[in-house]
């Protein structure tokens, strides 16, 4: 079965979290828990957890490697969690690599960045700019690129060999797009898909639109992940055209599948999520495939891992 060779494929996780509720903090997974918000309640989740469940969960896949995106600890706890995570990394073998966080319109931002690129396993930094005219759908108090500051942010991190993990909203690329087209040293990787607002009046052509400026430059790659934040009850068919017409794109070479464990088992299994993944591929070849669930993300990662 084509299923039992995909299954059989190295798959390298593009965008992972890992979590230890004793060590450091993390303001969003602390009660009082309400299900207003673009996620949800996460009370479910909110709860330890490290790589012996992370590899429980992945139980039915060849899990080659796995990328960890910061995962939300408190600003203050940034550097701490990226110390505990290279110590894990030592005794587990995972994480494969680290996304840290990092505040890009900090003043001390060089000093920060400094500090977190000297760690091994960190490629790159997050820091969410999902901004959106309803408090309901921000993350931010205001659109940050709109700040000169976050984009001088931006440019440091080719000083400091670092990509960018992209997290904001469809009618945001268009600015992002013109900040990464001044800075094409730096590696710009789109977290989930983009996004898309799915329920939104004309959400699949303003997406489109939007990852049509982004996938013209041509230091930007995709992860195709989380489509769970932005419609809890997706469906194979509800991300299928997403999911393609990311692919036509970018290419597969510049798209790579993520399981966005556990923040998304708050809406399915993750071999529900992976299996759609799958099932909708299914009329790639074997090395496009390859390149989707482990190559792209082990060669844009600069991971290094032997598949």
């Amino acid at each position: 079965m084509r299923e039992a060779n995909l299954k059989a494929t190295p798959f390298v996780d593009a965008h992972i979290h890992l979590w230890d509720l004793e060590r450091l903090r993390y303001p969003w997974l602390t009660p009082p828990f309400s299900a207003d918000g673009v996620a949800g309640s996460v009370e479910t989740i909110a709860k330890t957890y490290l790589v012996d469940e992370y590899r429980a969960d992945l139980a039915n896949w060849s899990l080659a490697g796995a990328v960890h995106v910061d995962a939300g600890a408190h600003p203050d706890d940034a550097l701490a969690e990226t110390t505990w995570l290279e110590g894990m990394a030592d005794a587990s073998g995972l994480p494969s690599g680290i996304v840290a966080f990092a505040p890009l319109n900090d003043p001390q931002i060089e000093r920060l960045l400094e500090r977190q690129a000297a760690h091994p396993r960190v490629r790159g930094v997050r820091h969410i700019i999902n901004w959106h005219p309803s408090p309901a759908y921000s993350y931010t108090p205001r659109d940050l690129l709109e700040d000169p500051a976050w984009e001088r942010g931006f440019a440091s991190l080719a000083r400091h060999r670092l990509s960018f993990d992209l997290q904001a909203y469809p009618h945001q690329f268009a600015a992002i797009a013109a900040i990464a087209a001044r800075r094409p040293d730096v590696p710009v990787i789109i977290n989930h898909c983009g996004m898309p607002l799915m329920a939104e009046d004309e959400g699949f052509e303003q997406w489109r639109e939007g990852l049509k400026r982004l996938a013209a430059l041509p230091q930007t790659s995709l992860k195709i992940s989380g489509f769970g934040i932005v419609d809890h009850a997706w469906s194979v068919q509800s991300i299928r055209p997403y999911v393609l017409e990311a692919i036509a794109m970018f290419g597969p070479e510049r798209c790579m599948f993520a399981s966005d464990v556990p923040t998304d088992k708050l809406y399915r299994g993750v071999d529900g999520i992976l299996g759609a993944y799958d099932q909708i591929t299914g009329g790639a070849s074997d090395d496009e495939r390859r390149a989707l669930f482990g190559g792209n993300a082990n060669r844009l990662y600069r991971l290094g891992l032997v598949l």
